[in-house]
């Protein structure tokens, strides 16, 4: 039976949540968690939240679902360690670095990866399954013909949002609010500059080009049901309670019922909230503007509505578990009685019958005393009861049999199962690194390419893994050229992505920018370089690539130096330290969206300071937003004392002769400076 996930960002929607009819709720307590401007849960808090929610038949699922670095690593393991014991049915994770932590600290946690990994691959779905993750959260671009074949074809359970807001950018993959504001989404602290305006080609007059209509698939549950999506997903922390149980109990009464919404339940999800109304376009596979939409500040909740269902959840209990109970009364023999119910069966044992005086107790009478279960979770479904003639027990010695065999019941349903949990080991020892790192460059225009950029001798040119079907490496002998898989493309790209791979001559390697590139260059004899798009922030992140097989990685560009520093070079290490640093990589094309199609020239957005950011155009009919300045730090010495092994120059709207240039000042010849230039994280980092 597909599972209906519901957010509970407080105890107010948790139980919003359960009584509304989810099967399960997601949750954050701690530090680590991508809404940390949510209430969240204090340890206590939380282990009282698992309680009530198994009490009801309901799983919990942990987010631990942001990018950790090693200062917090030992926080994120004292995390997962309690979650463990507090017997959560699951914990979501994005770093791969809280991976390799999970699985040595509690292994027999259940492990869910999170849309912050940006799957949306077949190829990147069962790479997960096979590293032990039990369930794959899709990014919600994917239509509903690819999310099928990632059904059809992995291993691992599949979940899937159906409800609630869209982010611009894919999961995972946006830095926007981290560089404009140092509130990293990567990190829970997300501070949605998507929904600002931006003007595009021109400058900003209140259009919102970035902000998405919430997701609403409330007219496809069968068709995701039918397809073997495992789970459903209300996205919503930050919802109030009052949305939470509307939105949960209208996705209940579907599933159950097995249709779509009626024409008043359309109009309460309208109400409970909207933007400009809702969208289901990337599930059928279109996109454009009509996907555009924002909430007017003058919006305001349904107050009088929202009252009405605060009743309704708070005047009874909605979820009651039905239990069996067994009882069988013979003389001389202490009174028994079984419960079976939640998946555990307790038996508790009371006063030896009496020969009865006037009256003998019968099987009706006691059923009647024992199905008296007011006030606890509990509702009796069946009766196996027996009473041999002429016996008698008091009502007060029936009623505490029913209480102690319930609370027996209550005790095992809430224990945590049996799981081992382990103090993280030491890491292993620090391999040497570099003195200073040797100079890389990745190029995004053939022109950029000139033997001018080449006599500065990078170590590797990265270049667009399409360039491979027209270019001949050969002619540039001694030159290690570095395919870059694109970090969003999909399942049905993969094979063409590999024969590029496979046909190209002279190629020395592949960046790997998502789990999915693996089985893309597996068995071709590359090198396999770790690119940015893997967001790694720590030294564990590191050794989970290093035994995937990778031979250096790109370290996450929202990280300061001193992270960078101090983090264990289990690889060689690179950093981005020259380049208008990826804000965002969109399904949705900003430009087709307003100005019409830029047939790959790209374009600007102008946000309301006047800052530019340049769009570019990405594999696949995509966007790629820059940041307004370049990374520049080639006047800084940090970057060559932080033991990398490489230094990237990324090129994207520089001119061939900036390209050369700007390699040569990072050479230290000449002086060549840009206008307006940023430091980006390197030195400010992020929350």
């Amino acid at each position: 039976m597909t599972e209906l996930l519901a957010p509970a960002g407080s105890r107010e929607a948790l139980e919003a949540a359960v009584q509304s009819g989810a099967d399960a709720v997601y949750m954050g307590f701690g530090a680590f968690n991508a809404r940390q401007s949510a209430r969240n849960f204090t340890d206590e808090e939380f282990a009282d939240a698992v309680t009530y929610c198994h009490l009801r038949g309901v799983k919990v699922y942990l987010t631990l679902n942001t990018l950790v670095s090693d200062r917090e690593l030992p926080q994120a393991a004292e995390a997962l360690r309690k979650a463990s014991d507090m017997g959560v049915d699951a914990v979501l994770i994005q770093d791969w670095g809280v991976w390799h932590l999970a699985r040595e600290v509690a292994p027999d946690v259940t492990l869910h990866a999170s849309t912050q990994m940006s799957l949306h691959t077949l190829g990147g779905a069962r790479v997960a399954a096979s590293l032990g993750i039990h369930r794959v959260v899709l990014a919600r671009e994917l239509s509903g013909r690819e999310i099928g074949e990632i059904c059809r074809g992995c291993d691992a359970e599949v979940e899937a949002f159906v409800h609630g807001a869209l982010c611009m950018c894919y999961s995972g993959q946006c830095a926007m609010s981290a560089l404009i504001g140092q509130r990293s989404g990567n990190r829970g602290r997300c501070a949605q500059p998507c929904r600002l305006p931006y003007g595009v080609d021109g400058p900003c007059r209140g259009d919102h080009p970035l902000s998405l209509k919430d997701a609403n698939l409330s007219h496809h549950l069968r068709e995701l049901e039918d397809m073997g999506v495992a789970c459903l997903k209300i996205e919503g922390r930050m919802k109030r309670p009052e949305y939470v149980a509307a939105v949960t109990s209208i996705y209940r009464r579907l599933l159950d019922e097995r249709r779509g919404p009626t024409a008043e339940e359309e109009r309460q999800l309208f109400d409970a909230f909207n933007r400009d109304g809702f969208t289901d376009g990337y599930f059928r596979g279109e996109k454009g503007p009509d996907m555009l939409g924002t909430r007017s500040e003058k919006a305001q909740w349904p107050e009088d509505w929202f009252a009405q269902v605060r009743q309704e959840v708070e005047s009874r209990e909605h979820r009651l578990t039905p239990v069996t109970l067994t009882c069988h009364l013979t003389a001389s023999a202490p009174a028994t009685l079984t419960a079976e119910g939640g998946g555990h069966t307790v038996t508790v044992t009371g006063a030896v019958p009496e020969a009865a005086r006037n009256r003998s107790l019968t099987a009706e009478e006691l059923r009647q005393r024992l199905g008296k279960t007011g006030g606890t979770v509990f509702t009796v479904a069946q009766f196996h009861l027996s009473v041999e003639d002429g016996l008698m027990l008091s009502a007060g010695a029936i009623n505490g049999l029913r209480r102690d065999a319930l609370t027996a019941l209550a005790d095992a349903m809430a224990a945590p199962p049996p799981r081992r949990t382990a103090a993280e080991s030491p890491l292993p020892s620090r391999p040497a690194v570099a003195a200073a790192p040797k100079l890389t460059v990745s190029l995004s225009d053939k022109a950029q390419l000139t033997e001018e950029l080449l006599a500065t001798a990078p170590e590797i040119v990265y270049i667009p893994v399409d360039w491979l079907d027209t270019m001949d490496l050969t002619a540039w002998p001694g030159q290690k050229f570095c395919a870059v898989l694109p970090r969003i493309y999909r399942t049905a790209d993969e094979g063409r992505l590999r024969a590029l791979l496979q046909n190209a001559k002279g190629l020395y390697g592949v960046a790997v920018g998502n789990l999915g590139h693996l089985p893309i260059a597996e068995g071709l004899g590359l090198h396999l370089l770790g690119d940015f798009g893997l967001n790694v922030f720590n030294s564990r992140a590191l050794l989970f690539l290093r035994d995937l097989g990778l031979e250096g990685a790109t370290v996450s560009f929202e990280l300061r130096h001193q992270q960078i520093r101090d983090m264990a070079k289990y690889l060689p290490c690179e950093a981005i330290v020259y380049g208008r640093l990826p804000l965002m990589l969109t399904e949705n094309c900003a430009l087709r969206n307003t100005v019409g199609c830029a047939h790959g020239k790209g374009g600007v957005l102008t946000d309301r300071t006047g800052a530019r950011f340049p769009v570019t155009c990405a594999y696949g009919c995509r966007n790629e937003i820059q940041n307004s300045a370049p990374l520049f730090l080639a006047d800084k010495e940090d970057y060559r004392r932080c033991g990398l092994a490489r230094a990237r120059l990324r090129f994207t709207t520089e001119t061939p002769q900036e390209c050369a240039a700007i390699a040569r000042r990072y050479q230290g010849q000449g002086d060549w400076t840009p206008d307006s230039y940023t430091r980006g994280l390197f030195y400010r980092g992020v929350e």
